[in-house]
Parts: C-alpha cells; structure tokens; sequence
C-alpha cells in the first residue's frame, strides 16, 4: 500500500466561531444535541428489541439506522465540543484520516440502508404476499451487512486516494471536522485522474441509491393507486412517510453540498449544512419513526405498565 504523502503533520479545524464567549454557547448547544441523540437512538433501539410486535423486517432497519446514527453523531459531535471549549483547535495528521474515513463508511452506508429501506416498503406495499418469503431475518441481516461492507470498502479507498495527496499552507481546515471540499483546498494539486474518480464515487454511492429509491416509490405509488378504499391509500402511505422524510433531509443536505457547481461553493455556508446531516439529522431520526408511529407508541405504552406495575 502506498505511503500517505503528506507535508503537514496536523490540520487546524476552525470551526464555527473564534468568540470564547459563543464558543461555550456552541459548546452548551452541542452538548445538548448529543445528549438528545444518545438517548433517543439507544432508547428507539431498546424499544424496538424489547416490543415483540415490532420483531419485523421494517423495524429491524429503523433498528439498524438508530445504531448507525449513534455511532455516525459520535464521529463528529465530541470532537466539536472539544475544540469549542480547547485553545487547541488542532487534529492530527492520523485523526484527520481517521476521522475522514468513518465520516464517508457511515455516510455511504446510511445511502445503502435507506435504500434496503425502501425496498422492504416496496415489498410490503406491491407484494404483500410474498413479504414474508422475501423479507426473512438471513435477507435482512445480509442487507445490513452488505451496506457497511460496500461503503467502508469505498470509503477505504477514497481516503487513501484522498491523503496520499500532499498538502500546503499551514494546514487550517475552514470547518469543524475533516471533510472534502476544505481538504481540496489545501490540495497542492488536484488531478484529473482524482477527480474523475470522486465524481464516479459520489455518483455510484449517493447519486445511484437516490435513483433506486424513487424507483421503488414509483412501483409504491402505482400499488397504492390500485388500492380501492380510501383509508386503505392512506394506511399504506403512512408506513412510507417517516421514510420519505429521512430520505428527502438527508439526500437533500448531501446533495446540496456536494453536488453544486465549483463557483457556487462557500465553505462558511456549506459547514451550516454539513453540520445538519452530520449533528441535527441523527437526532431527528428517532423523533421521525416514533412520534408518527403507532405500533412504537403502543409499545412505549406497555413498556410502561409493566414498569409501573
């Protein structure tokens, strides 16, 4: 394996502000945001593994994207509130790579899995006879696993192309954490070869899943259509609805940020938006698939008898 070509030994995350007095604003917020997050995605995981009734392929992925969204916040939120309240704003050489490399595995596989997603929705809604033959436990468990294999295996080698890249200046990265577009910058050069590589990533591994979703929610859209009650139409769209809205903050974000032309780029805009998909949307998402959820409300409920009893 080639050796990372470097000039630098450390970056410098700037981060949001250099005021001691908004960073411990920023600190408190940040804090509080990752406090949320711990505590829903662990309790929506709890909750799913305890509820017998919500022992079902569809519960089995939300499942899934609580643990990944706990672990995908814990990349990026502790290292922010250290560097709000430390004079230090520094990471190393090694933990920016580090850090670079959870931060594209957990992304790509976060695309993967809203994909399989959608594709259980697919079934459950279009082929609800063959839902059960289809959707079994080994099918499940073999999506996940194919979704954290393939993205850490892409993710592997986008850092590597990535930091074996040598660097000028003085390292200072203009956001709060190691991301592509301000390590670009401090490129000293950039090759073609590289950037046709990244567009080929990006497209196979963000543009590709969103293509694969709305291709399932069209065969959705066309199995509810057929259905002839009213009431039914709506039942069979609110099991795709917190979906829906995961799917369109979170491709949104992405695509905003990293699908834009070059002269619209503004890196002191575009950490605002980084900081959605990478903070704020791991807490949404247990909010998103238990408040609008009845069968999760109804477990809650028991969960709750049997400790008051």
């Amino acid at each position: 394996m080639e050796k990372f070509n470097h000039t630098v030994t450390k970056f410098i995350l700037v981060g949001f502000t250099r005021d001691p007095g908004m960073q411990l604003v920023l600190f408190a917020l940040f804090l509080m945001v990752y406090s949320v997050t711990v505590v829903g995605n662990i309790t929506l995981i709890v909750i799913i593994c305890t509820g017998s009734r919500l022992h079902t392929a569809m519960y089995f992925f939300i499942g899934n994207l609580s643990f990944l969204d706990l672990w995908y916040s814990t990349v990026y939120t502790p290292k922010i509130m250290v560097t709000c309240i430390s004079e230090d704003k520094s990471i190393s050489f090694a933990g920016c790579v580090t850090q670079f490399f959870f931060s594209g595995g957990l992304a790509y596989t976060e695309c993967y899995l809203l994909v399989a997603m959608a594709y259980d929705r697919y079934m459950a809604i279009s082929k609800p006879l063959l839902y059960a033959q289809v959707m079994t436990p080994r099918v499940c468990v073999g999506l996940v696993a194919a979704s954290y294999l393939g993205a850490f295996g892409i993710s592997g080698i986008v850092t590597h192309e990535t930091f074996t890249m040598s660097f000028c200046g003085d390292g200072v990265i203009d956001d709060f954490f190691c991301d592509l577009p301000p390590l670009l910058k401090l490129a000293c050069e950039v090759k073609a070869s590289y950037q046709i590589f990244l567009y080929f990533v990006l497209a196979s591994n963000v543009l590709t899943p969103i293509v694969l979703i709305l291709a399932s929610y069209l065969f959705i859209i066309v199995a509810i259509l057929k259905i002839r009650s009213t009431q039914g139409r709506l039942k069979a769209f609110s099991t795709c609805s917190s979906h829906l809205i995961s799917v369109t903050l979170y491709f949104g974000s992405i695509l905003y940020i990293y699908y834009r032309p070059k002269s619209s780029y503004s890196l002191q805009r575009d950490k605002f938006v980084s900081l959605f998909y990478t903070v704020i949307f791991p807490m949404l998402n247990p909010m998103i698939y238990s408040l609008r959820n009845k069968d999760v409300k109804e477990t809650v409920r028991k969960l709750l008898k049997m400790a008051a009893s």
